[in-house]
């Protein structure tokens, strides 16, 4: 049964098969098989737990499991039988399936504008001011990360990814996660300092056996906040004195990637942690995904911009790596009256090369819910299928050895888009979707707006070769980069003063009025140096890191520097929030071959922090 209490995507996954589910890319997210359980995400008012009294009483009440977030959140665990009865619940208000995250040389900080004898160099360097990483864990043994003693600087680990009773019972130790949470164990400053004085590196890790297995966590952290301990200060981060909490996402699974719900369950921890610690907090989120509208209307990026306005805290987050992987193609198509009374209908075709060797690929379509189409998909071979898109729910079609499940959105409770799904499945025992080019039709029927846009999944699960034709560059942010009150963090090069390609672009099409948009949809915020980035290494020394991922961290570095010289040092004691963007959108630079800002490129320009202070304001 559908129901427009639930997104589509979670709509379309409990209206297909199971051997459909675990054959797409995106509708088994959040399905535990073992069990028979999603996890989902809702947006509840009143009491949630006397609303749900009749599923923890039921025969299966034993698998049902409720965990409040902040402003109205949770994530519940119940089993599948359940989900229908779900929606009939007073207290929900609307509910999402997860979704996966895809963590995306000269000094950086010297074109940042934090240079030798500056107070961003010498007296202010993040003293009094917690610097959150939520990201694929740490080398908390490394010492760009420790004091001078040797102890180490960070507060708090929270590892999603241990279990505490396997870790218990090889450590000897108390091991539990952190209260009002149920999954992962966490560290706090004084077992990691146990673990570092352990006689042997093996002895430590019994005691806190945290790793950060890519390496890309540590590398983040190493910017925003390392202090350069191994390299004598030379290669020190941002924020060298700053104190951190980490959290390390995920737990193991077969597709091997955080999921969003993971990502909320740390936000929440994170606000908590600062608020009991009495201390400002800047927040790196160095991830992301192409699933949703791009607008910020998704359960996760209202959640974020609910944690924003919790206690002093900035949040700062990557605008992604897809701003030239070909997987967005977007524009405006219309019915136009000619000057002899007939109606014109411009018709697009959008041509979608899909590559050898696709076990599966989805399509998202958004437009203008006021607006209606013909839509028509033809398969490399010619053969071609007529969307109905007045008729709602799941539809299933067969194009050469493809399956193709379609899911005609509604608008929702919080979006007025409308969304056409399409999740590409090789059929049978054939293991791939047909190559070659995919072409999706376009004639207006009638039209207001006529702005429509494509999206494919993020160019890590995809090979090189799928891409659009004509690809469009802007609106390629990842989410949750879209919500409105985080900080979005381009990349330019610094070498070449210039945009990167690669960086994720901002703007929607509705948003522009007369060549002019408005502040609050300008993403991204500004950019910072994110290519040939030299940063800590998991394995020890320095490595030179690339993409929007290492951008991110010298903003967050940069946010928890101006929350010291207001908060810690008396000089602005508001200075948290969206006065951080402010400021550091006031003291951005100009990038070479951008000629108006803000754009959809570079926002307002290149990060600069000693300009961003009012008193150096030119």
């Amino acid at each position: 049964m559908d129901s427009q209490k639930r997104e589509n995507l979670l709509n379309l996954a409990l209206d297909s098969s199971e051997e459909e589910r675990e054959k797409s890319l995106e509708l088994n997210i959040g399905f535990e098989k073992e069990d028979r359980t999603w996890e989902v995400i809702v947006k509840y008012h009143g009491d949630l737990r006397q609303g749900l009294s009749s599923f923890l009483n039921a025969p299966q009440g034993n698998l049902v499991r409720i965990e409040d977030l902040i402003a109205g959140y949770a994530i519940l665990t119940i089993p599948e039988s359940y989900m229908d009865a779900l929606t009939e619940v007073e207290e929900i208000e609307y509910i999402e399936k997860p979704k996966r995250l895809f963590f995306e040389v000269l000094q950086g900080k010297q074109v940042s504008c934090i240079v030798p004898g500056s107070q961003f160099a010498t007296t202010i360097q993040g003293q009094g001011v917690l610097i959150a990483i939520i990201d694929s864990g740490i080398a908390y043994r490394n010492m760009d990360f420790r004091k001078a003693d040797g102890t180490t600087r960070i507060r708090y680990l929270w590892d999603q990814t241990l279990d505490a009773g396997q870790i218990q019972q090889a450590g000897n130790r108390e091991y539990a996660p952190p209260e009002g949470f149920q999954t992962g164990v966490e560290f706090n400053e004084a077992q990691i300092n146990e673990a570092l004085q352990a006689e042997t590196e093996a002895e430590g890790f019994q005691l806190v056996p945290s790793i950060d297995t890519s390496g890309h966590g540590t590398a983040v952290a190493g910017i925003a906040a390392g202090n350069g301990n191994s390299s004598d200060g030379i290669y020190a981060g941002v924020a060298p004195e700053s104190e951190l909490i980490i959290v390390k996402l995920g737990v193991p699974r077969a597709e091997g990637f955080p999921r969003t719900t993971e990502l909320m369950r740390a936000l929440t921890y994170v606000a908590s942690k600062a608020i009991e610690l009495q201390m400002p907090v800047a927040i790196n989120l160095s991830f992301g995904n192409t699933y949703g509208a791009h607008n910020g209307t998704s359960l996760l990026e209202r959640f974020i911009d609910n944690v924003s306005e919790i206690g002093r805290s900035a949040i700062c987050v990557g605008s992604g790596n897809e701003g030239a992987s070909g997987g967005h193609s977007g524009g405006s198509v219309g019915v136009t009256n000619t000057n002899v009374g007939r109606r014109e209908r411009e018709t697009v075709l959008v041509e979608l090369v899909v590559g050898n060797y696709e076990t599966g690929l989805n399509v998202q379509l958004w437009k203008d819910y006021v607006d209606r189409y013909r839509i028509e998909i033809i398969s490399p071979s010619g053969q071609s299928f007529l969307v109905d898109t007045d008729r709602g729910g799941k539809q299933t079609l067969q194009l050469e050895q493809t399956t193709i499940l379609l899911y005609n959105g509604e608008p929702a409770p919080y979006l007025t888009s409308q969304e056409i799904y399409f999740d590409f499945l090789p059929i049978g025992n054939n293991s791939y979707v047909n190559s070659g080019i995919w072409t999706f039709r376009l004639e207006p029927i009638e039209t207001i707006t006529g702005n429509y846009t494509f999206y494919l999944p993020s160019g890590v699960v995809r090979s090189e070769q799928t891409r659009f034709v004509r690809p469009t560059p802007d609106v390629t942010l990842t989410i949750p980069s879209t919500a409105s009150k985080v900080i979005t963090v381009g990349a330019y090069q610094t070498a070449l003063e210039a945009y990167a390609d690669f960086s994720g672009r901002g703007y929607l099409y509705q948003d522009r009025l007369g060549g002019r948009i408005e502040g609050s949809f300008i993403k991204p915020d500004i950019v910072a140096p994110g290519v040939g980035i030299l940063t800590t290494a998991r394995d020890g020394g320095y490595e030179a890191v690339t993409g929007t991922s290492f951008a991110t961290p010298f903003v967050t570095g940069a946010a928890a520097l101006l929350m010291q010289w207001g908060i810690v040092e008396g000089n602005d004691r508001y200075l948290y929030g969206e006065k951080v963007k402010a400021y550091l959108r006031k003291g951005a630079e100009p990038i070479r071959g951008e000629l108006q800002y803000p754009n959809a490129r570079v926002g307002y320009g290149a990060l600069c922090l000693e300009a961003s202070l009012p008193e150096n304001r030119r």
